[in-house]
């Protein structure tokens, strides 16, 4: 860019920077932010239900350990009832969101066939939409991919409940093959390596629809099938005021199509802050690995964690990725579940030394945080499934995807619940303090 350009620009920011006391003054909520930290209320959901603490009688925040509940039910039970059986469950759990309760036997059968006769993708869709198109990253792959189905719907923009819960079921149903085949285009058309397509089948559940997709036939087992069922699980809904969810919820506000909707909720996604901390994670702790070992003593573990905090180590800008969350603080009830299936996946991979040592790792790190900054701080959901991910050997391109894929059935129950609830446009104020030209 030409650098008279970039010279005014650098002007305009160091001139434009709004002062704290303005904030306060219009009482303005900084990221839809209480002063405490706890987020601003901006709906009413009876889907999902994110607890990390309570109020007492004066109003102050009291830090408990994490809860995390679908439909009023906790997500520990729905997943030792999944854990403990010799199914899948991710599709109950979408059924359970959908809908308000667990479905009978006969009704999940009913809701898995309906899934499964929309994974197809259709027709020419594969071959021009996809194969010819590669992307560098598959999160902006499936956003172009989402838009383009919106061509292939009859009715796209009709916004009836109906309609939108048989378009939300299509593109549910229709991202493993989407993703995987975004990946594997990749895969050949910007790394030359070959091209191998899988055929859709659908006599098979979502996780293990991504693994074939993503392996062909006999090369996974039923436990990777079972752990990427359970991960999809944890991974399905997280609340309205998640941000993915919630930019799905003003986008469909408009009475855009759903299309537009997902596609804007998976860019949101992508972000590191969000569901891309997965990836960024995952690089900031090989690469402390890489700096400091696997046997690396408590104390040197704590200076590579002040280095971060002091911008002096990986991205440079003092943030550790997969520590900390905007409601749970004691504890994220998706990272105690995703922790105790890393144990088991860490043995069949052989890589309980490196579970070891983000454990170890996660301790420090927070009661460093602690110490300093005065309040607690745990690990999230993202800190330990990019290590599961990875020990499941699936690609680093998909850990986010499959984020996507797991959620999009929150961003699905929420919008349909916004409008049988709402139907107004989202729409906040920003006050404007810029001052009056005459």
């Amino acid at each position: 860019m030409n650098k008279i350009i970039l010279d005014i620009f650098k002007k305009y920011i160091n001139e434009n920077k709004i002062p704290n006391e303005l904030y306060k003054k219009y009482n303005v909520k900084k990221g839809l932010r209480n002063e405490d930290g706890t987020g601003v209320l901006i709906g009413l959901t009876r889907i999902a239900d994110v607890v990390g603490y309570i109020r007492d009688e004066e109003g102050n925040k009291i830090d408990i350990p994490g809860e995390l509940y679908y439909r009023g039910i906790p997500l520990k039970t729905l997943y030792e009832k999944v854990s403990s059986s010799n199914q899948t469950g991710y599709e109950e759990i979408c059924f359970l969101l959908l809908f308000g309760y667990l479905p009978s036997k006969k009704e999940l059968t009913i809701f898995k066939k309906e899934l499964r006769s929309k994974y197809d993708l259709p027709e020419g869709y594969l071959a021009a939409n996809i194969l010819k198109a590669p992307s560098i990253n598959i999160m902006n792959k499936i956003q172009g991919a989402l838009l383009l189905l919106y061509s292939y719907d009859d009715d796209p923009d009709n916004c009836s409940l109906d309609n939108i819960l048989k378009q939300g079921l299509s593109i549910i149903a229709k991202l493993p093959a989407i993703m995987v085949y975004s990946y594997a285009a990749k895969k050949h058309l910007i790394h030359n390596q070959s091209l191998l397509i899988h055929p859709i089948r659908h006599d098979l559940c979502i996780a293990e629809s991504i693994l074939y997709l993503l392996r062909g036939e006999n090369n996974y087992t039923a436990e990777e099938v079972n752990i990427l069922d359970l991960l999809m699980i944890v991974q399905a809904d997280h609340g309205a005021g998640n941000n993915s969810t919630f930019t799905s919820l003003v986008v469909s506000s408009t009475d855009t199509d759903i299309y537009s909707s997902f596609t804007a909720a998976v860019g949101s996604l992508k972000g590191p802050k969000h569901g891309g901390a997965n990836v960024t994670c995952k690089h900031m702790m090989d690469a402390v690995i890489k700096e400091i070992g696997l046997e690396a003593s408590d104390e040197e573990i704590l200076n590579i964690v002040k280095r971060i905090l002091n911008k002096d180590f990986f991205d440079k800008k003092g943030l550790i990725y997969g520590l900390g969350h905007a409601v749970y603080t004691i504890s994220d009830p998706r990272c105690v579940l995703l922790k105790k299936q890393a144990t088991e996946v860490a043995e069949i991979a052989d890589k309980i030394n490196y579970l070891k040592f983000y454990d170890r790792f996660e301790n420090i790190a927070c009661n460093h945080i602690k110490e300093v900054k005065g309040k607690n701080i745990s690990a999230n959901v993202d800190f330990y499934s990019g290590l599961i991910y990875d020990m499941l050997k699936i690609p680093e391109d998909l850990f986010t995807p499959i984020f996507v894929a797991s959620r999009s059935v929150g961003w699905l129950a929420h919008n349909i619940e916004e409008k049988i609830n709402s139907g107004r446009i989202i729409r906040p104020a920003g006050q404007y303090v810029g001052g009056i030209i005459e």
